[in-house]
């Protein structure tokens, strides 16, 4: 008969009244030992509450923001086995059980392959996340690919142990490969009940089920913030979650998750690096960082900003997502320095809108960001530290001049870049950003034409300001930041002279670039805006 179990709060230590802040189950879900039930949350610490048996939930007892203590009742749960139980209970420990032969023919072994992910082909898988002999749940991620556009996890059709992974990291797969071989649940189940039973003291056939039950184990709490290195090897987390925690460097496996079921969320990577840099976890590379050599930051405030007036929350778009995680670190580990410089761009702009008024019929408006990449892969060619990325200890020197530039859309900033710019023209390279600016705005842009730059440049000329300190673009070592150009009296050694000037910033790499070097090169590119004859030298 169906046994039904009473899953209470376990030993939590001297709190009481804990409010639950999660509730991760509901009536009718299938709930595994050991599986987190409801999330507590005390003024020191989270806590989760584990399922001291496995089986069905048949009711749930608490809701958010109840407060519990230890022996509340959480769930009522239909124990798993109550009638098998009882059967082997009553059998010879000697005898093996009846049901030896119709475990064989239930077994049954589930090719799990990769289904349908739209229009990919041969995506490289980059984490294989189950070995042989694992357990695993339907739904649960077996391997994540990455494409040139998206990150994605193949999750398990079925529940079973895993008998064979087909895959490994590298391997390039499609819709229908097979990626595991999977024992599924319900054959495992009989074989357990086909084992003979072990050796155990004579039991009366009549003693009630409830009488062996175990008691529940202790919720093991976990500090709110401080997910350190756990090197289990084993992580559960999202798409969004593994790629954002790429772009930090961080190795998800060694991060704890504070989520349903431990999964781990954005904010346990944001907390395994800020543990890292305040020197209260190993670095990746093993290495303790002294707390001195930290940042030792507070705590961001927590602010009910309500109270002092109307609000209104707006969720970040995409772009600024992924932009905050990059620029984060890119303003955190680069010693950048902001150099400025003025370039007399008055004779340059006549011949631009003359250029322009020339060539009206031909329906290609050049614009100033043109001559600006072409005289940058000029100065690029004269100074090549510009032109190079830090790899450790080494410099690597590229040989390639690809430009990028910043464009402004909706919702957000992105980074087209324009190939090869020292081999096109200025009308080739006008034309090119305008069409890039384009499928930027409309939000079509690949990821390939946002990938491969060696240098950046972030023009505010059609906004206006006067100068500003872009943050490099890692792993480039310097970018280009250009303001609005304006009228500006100039002293020409005999009387004041009305210049177009535009305002140059270079943000440089001081790793890698001195002042005097980036200086040299800040005058050298005002130099070719001022006399553009000189790019053809």
């Amino acid at each position: 008969m169906t046994k039904v179990l009473e899953i209470k709060v376990p030993d939590i230590g001297d709190y009481k009244g804990v409010p639950v802040i999660e509730v991760h189950i509901k009536a009718g879900d299938r709930v595994e030992k050991e599986q987190s039930l409801v999330t507590l949350e005390s003024d020191k610490a989270t806590m989760d509450v584990p399922s001291s048996h496995a089986g069905i939930v048949k009711e749930v007892k608490v809701k958010v923001g109840d407060s519990i203590s230890e022996g509340d009742v959480v769930i009522l749960l239909e124990e798993d086995g109550a009638v098998s139980t009882a059967t082997a209970a009553s059998t010879p420990a000697t005898t093996p059980t009846s049901t030896s032969t119709s475990t064989s023919t239930s077994s049954a072994t589930v090719e799990i392959k990769v289904p349908d992910i739209g229009d990919y082909k041969g995506v490289p898988v980059i984490e294989v996340h189950v070995k042989a002999g694992d357990r695993v749940e339907k739904e649960q991620s077996l391997v994540t690919l990455e494409s040139d556009k998206a990150t994605m996890d193949v999750p398990s059709s079925h529940a079973g142990i895993v008998k064979e992974v087909k895959v490994k990291v590298g391997d390039a797969i499609s819709e229908g490969d097979v990626v595991i071989l999977l024992t599924e649940s319900g054959a495992s189940t009989s074989a357990s009940v086909a084992t003979p039973a072990a050796p155990v003291a004579a039991t009366p056939s009549s003693t009630p089920a409830s009488s062996i039950s175990t008691p529940a184990p202790v919720a093991a709490p976990r500090a709110e913030a401080s997910p350190v290195a756990s090197g289990t090897g084993h992580s559960h987390a999202s798409p969004s979650v593994r790629k954002y925690a790429r772009e930090l460097g961080v190795d998800v496996t060694k991060v704890n998750g504070s989520g349903p079921k431990g999964r781990i969320t954005q904010e346990d990577v944001q907390a395994y690096v800020k543990n890292i840099m305040t020197g209260q976890a190993a670095s990746p590379a093993g290495a303790p960082v002294s707390a001195g050599g930290g940042l030792n930051l507070l705590p961001w405030p927590k602010i009910d900003f309500s109270k002092f007036g109307e609000t209104e929350t707006k969720p970040l778009s995409r772009i600024q997502k992924l932009s905050a995680a990059n620029l984060s670190r890119n303003w955190v580990m680069i010693p950048a320095v902001t150099y400025h410089e003025d370039a007399d761009i008055t004779d340059l702009e006549a011949f631009r809108v003359m250029t322009n008024k020339d060539n009206e019929k031909q329906g290609v408006k050049v614009t100033m960001l043109a001559f600006l990449i072409k005289a940058a892969v000029n100065a690029l060619k004269k100074y090549p530290e510009f032109n190079s990325s830090l790899d450790g200890d080494n410099l690597v020197m590229k040989k390639y001049f690809h430009i990028a530039f910043a464009a402004d859309t909706p919702n957000g900033l992105v980074v087209p870049v324009v190939r090869n710019a020292d081999k096109k023209g200025i009308f080739e390279i006008a034309k090119e950003t305008g069409e890039l600016a384009k499928l930027a705005r409309e939000g079509k842009l690949k990821p390939d034409q946002m990938q491969g730059a060696s240098f950046t440049i972030s023009s505010l000329g059609g906004i206006g300001g006067t100068y500003f300190a872009p943050i490099i673009n890692a792993p480039e070592v310097a970018i280009l930041g250009v303001n609005k150009a304006s009228m500006k009296p100039v002293w020409d050694g005999k009387q004041f002279v009305p210049k177009l000037i535009c305002p140059l910033s270079l943000t440089a790499d001081h790793r890698v670039i001195d002042g005097a070097l980036a200086t040299r090169f800040n005058v050298y590119l005002a130099e070719l805006l001022a006399d553009f004859r000189r790019v053809v030298l």
